[in-house]
């Protein structure tokens, strides 16, 4: 990737970036920086893929700062949103997937500081550094985990329970403290979750709209505020 305003190598960064993430929180400051020394950095603007669906798999992320959006597109070209990815997690780990091409594209959500090593050194990563491999397949586990339940809801929930879900799932991964509730910490359209419940986009903006009403949530520029959890945990239930 060249450096472009959208794409910027970043210099040399610290050590201390990597000590609390859960892959390498086991290891020294030494063999952080070795790790860090292997690396790319880069700060994406937002809107930017990082990688794209179908692309050779030359490389494997940490996100570092940002957010991610994964999305995949239909057989007709829709684009859909199947996670939201925080700071502090890999991205692109196709090899654990036995596979040679990314299965999805990974687009940056907000401004976002990646790292990125050579696909090569991934069983180096999982030999060598302790606590890398348990953490990237509990990661993988929680993914997985995190699409079933999306099938069990699409398979057995109205569409109130799943946007009200999908909301809930949404703070619980990222959301934070704002006055009058808890905001999700990223931009996300009424058209993302849509795409994250299976439904039309009208039907989730006259949802939001009834819930604003009723004081449950407050939407605006590409911002959404949980403003009574708990009756949005009363509608998730059915």
């Amino acid at each position: 990737m060249d450096a472009t305003p959208q794409n910027k190598v970043l210099s040399r960064l610290d050590e201390s970036l990597l000590t609390h993430l859960p892959p390498f929180s086991r290891l020294d400051r030494q063999q952080i920086r070795a790790i860090l020394d292997q690396a790319t950095s880069r700060r994406y603007d937002a809107g930017v893929s990082i990688f794209d669906e179908g692309a050779p798999a030359d490389r494997f992320f940490m996100l570092l700062d940002g957010y991610v959006r994964v999305v995949r597109i239909t057989p007709t070209g829709e684009q859909v949103t199947a996670l939201h990815i925080p700071a502090g997690q890999l991205l692109g780990m196709a090899k654990v997937l036995g596979r040679v091409t990314y299965p999805a594209t990974a687009i940056t959500a907000t401004e976002s500081i990646v790292l990125s090593w050579p696909m090569r050194l991934w069983d180096s990563f999982i030999q060598d550094y302790d606590g890398f491999a348990t953490e990237t397949y509990k990661t993988l586990g929680h993914r997985v985990g995190e699409m079933n339940t999306r099938i069990v809801e699409l398979a057995t929930q109205q569409v109130e329970q799943r946007v009200a879900n999908a909301i809930l799932r949404l703070i619980s991964q990222t959301g934070r403290k704002v006055p009058g509730g808890i905001e999700i910490d990223f931009p996300i359209t009424r058209q993302d979750l849509s795409e994250l419940t299976a439904t039309t986009l009208h039907t989730v903006s006259r949802l939001l709209s009834g819930w604003e009403k009723r004081g449950l949530v407050a939407s605006k520029r590409k911002r959404i505020t949980v403003t009574d959890p708990h009756a949005l945990v009363v509608l998730s239930q059915g």
